[in-house]
């Protein structure tokens, strides 16, 4: 569990985290010749009424100081094109289940209001700078019936939809057995990530770094 943010600076701390700790950037990540992240399904499950808190830190909602349940991880990357050039502006938006499997639509959390945790946002937005950067302060993510575990992935700009996408934990079990996985053949090594401790941390932290290329 993390402790509480203190308030107001965690507006301030959101805001320039990406930019500000370079713990989490991955050095020679960028080949010659870039590869198009590949577009995968939205899912049923892009919310259907968007939390009011829509921020990058889905771990606490507005002003609340309990914490989302699940291990806590920083979800950093950049946008960019095919030539390596960072995509600034572009509006990175990211969606998941909490830790007991329940997403933030009516059509699951509905009918498990009694599993569902109240105190994961399940969605966030960040824009991304000059550098084509993002961040996000989320949760491990977890397997629920008949997938592997994910985070859903949407990029926008000026109104547009670019990319639509999902990405998932390298090396875990369930990948093999989930059918969209399976079904991106060789591309699936683009989408799959590994979330590493972070060393620094006392609380058992995780840090994952996921680049999106877009076409």
């Amino acid at each position: 569990m993390t402790p509480p943010l203190h308030i107001p600076s965690r507006r301030l701390f959101l805001a320039s985290t990406a930019f500000g700790l370079s713990m989490w950037t991955v050095r020679g990540a960028f080949a010659d010749e870039l590869t198009k992240t590949p577009a995968q399904t939205e899912g049923p499950f892009y919310p259907n009424k968007l939390p009011l808190d829509t921020d990058n830190d889905l771990l606490v909602i507005n002003d609340g100081i309990t914490p989302a349940v699940g291990q806590i991880t920083h979800l950093t990357g950049k946008i960019l094109d095919l030539k390596g050039n960072p995509v600034r502006n572009a509006v990175v938006e990211i969606w998941q289940c909490d830790a007991n499997g329940v997403y933030l639509h009516t059509a699951d959390s509905g009918s498990k209001k009694d599993k569902q945790d109240k105190n994961f946002q399940g969605f966030g937005r960040f824009t991304t700078s000059s550098t084509g950067e993002y961040y996000f302060r989320t949760i491990k993510p977890v397997p629920y019936p008949g997938r592997t575990p994910h985070i859903h992935f949407k990029v926008k700009k000026g109104g547009k939809d670019l990319l639509t996408t999902q990405c998932y934990i390298k090396g875990h079990p369930g990948n093999d057995k989930d059918g969209i996985y399976r079904g991106l053949g060789t591309a699936a090594p683009t989408v799959t990530i590994e979330f590493a401790k972070v060393q620094e941390s006392k609380i058992g932290e995780l840090a994952a770094t996921f680049n999106l290329v877009l076409g």
